[in-house]
């Protein structure tokens, strides 16, 4: 391409790419990478049926799980075909507008999923906190909402980045650090001004995960104030059990995310497919691990899953 600047109209396609260094072993990754798009797509859709079927489970706490497991399945269903494609067919190609497409479902999800933690985390909070309002503070209406806002502030903040990368011309070679499209990876590409972007992007990034974040910590301390407060350590213990699996939920999307961030800063002379396995993780470890964490300390997902792993294996038998 030269020095010469293509808009988007004219634009040739993205090349993806794997792990670089690691051509041998892709095979082995993709394999490895099967293996959590089934646990996370198999996983996150029986905690929908359990939900949906059980009705005990017809509750804030679950509709709310149920909003985590619906958008880890699209986080799965964002990456799964390019990286289907880089890793299992070799096809490197992706034209800008599916790039776009694509860069905007995987912030979406990842968006909606810190806003959804924050909802889980309030319902934690009334739970414990004003237990007697519970049912009067989040209502199937209220919750709704909850939901309706989480995806529309998620979908407002994310619109505007493909139409201002559009703006732009690329005049750089349009080789991507992973086998998906991501912001942080494009914004190296266009050879124009990419303050407007650069100062976008660190704005909804504060403001929605900076936020979050915050909330949610401000919400544990509430939590445990009230918790320190009950005399018997055995309700103390059964109260924080509660809270345990949505901990867990912040916790491995949040400590990925604050890894990839703090490398990309400070771990720039490590080897290019560290960064690439860094934002695998970020991207394939929460929707494997949240369903088989609530599978695993939800008693009602728990018993229903041993029912339905039952009734499969009697009738193959």
């Amino acid at each position: 391409m030269g020095g010469e600047g293509h808009n988007s109209s004219g634009l040739p396609p993205f090349i993806l790419t794997g792990l670089p260094g690691m051509e041998t072993s892709q095979h082995w990754l993709f394999l490895l990478l099967g293996v959590l798009y089934t646990i996370s797509i198999v996983g996150n859709a029986l905690i929908l049926f359990i939900i949906k079927e059980e009705q005990s489970l017809h509750q804030p706490m679950y509709y709310f799980l149920s909003l985590l497991s619906g958008n880890d399945l699209g986080v799965s269903f964002s990456t799964l075909p390019t990286v289907l494609a880089v890793f299992c067919f070799h096809l490197r190609e992706i034209s800008f507008n599916s790039c776009m497409s694509q860069m905007f479902f995987i912030h979406l999800f990842s968006f909606m999923e810190s806003g959804i933690l924050l909802a889980m985390s309030f319902d934690r909070y009334v739970a414990i906190c004003n237990p007697l309002r519970y049912s009067t503070v989040l209502t199937d209406a209220r919750v709704l909402w909850m939901g309706l806002c989480v995806f529309l502030r998620s979908f407002c903040m994310i619109f505007p980045l493909p139409f201002l990368l559009k703006r732009l011309p690329f005049c750089k070679a349009n080789v991507l650090s992973h086998a998906y499209c991501l912001h942080p990876d494009l914004i190296r590409l266009p050879c124009g001004d990419t303050s407007i972007n650069n100062i976008f992007g660190l704005s909804i990034v504060i403001s929605t995960f900076g936020l979050d974040s915050a909330l949610i910590l401000f919400s544990y301390v509430l939590i445990l104030h009230s918790v320190l407060a009950i005399a018997s350590r055995e309700e103390r213990l059964k109260t924080l059990n509660t809270c345990v699996s949505h901990l867990c939920a912040v916790l491995i999307f949040y400590v990925p995310k604050v890894g990839v961030s703090m490398f990309a800063r400070y771990g720039r002379h490590a080897p290019h497919y560290v960064h690439t396995l860094l934002s695998l993780i970020y991207l394939f470890v929460p929707p494997m691990l949240n369903p088989v964490i609530y599978s695993i300390k939800t008693k009602e997902i728990r018993r229903r899953l041993s029912k339905i792993l039952l009734g499969t294996k009697s009738r193959m038998l």
